[in-house]
């Protein structure tokens, strides 16, 4: 689940119960498409390290 903070989202775990990856100023529509649909953990994973690349 994505959830805006101070300056963008960040995505939290309710499994873990903690926030999990990088800060994202702007979330992109696909990952939050993943994150509250199917929930892939492969393609969460290429997803942001596509998007932490691009930061880059």
């Amino acid at each position: 689940m994505a959830r805006g903070v101070s300056g963008g989202y960040r995505i939290w775990d309710n499994r873990a119960r903690r926030w999990w990856g990088d800060h994202y100023e702007l979330c992109p529509d696909d990952l939050l498409a993943e994150l509250n649909g199917a929930a892939d953990p492969g393609r969460i994973t290429a997803q942001l390290r596509r998007y932490r690349a691009l930061r880059r």
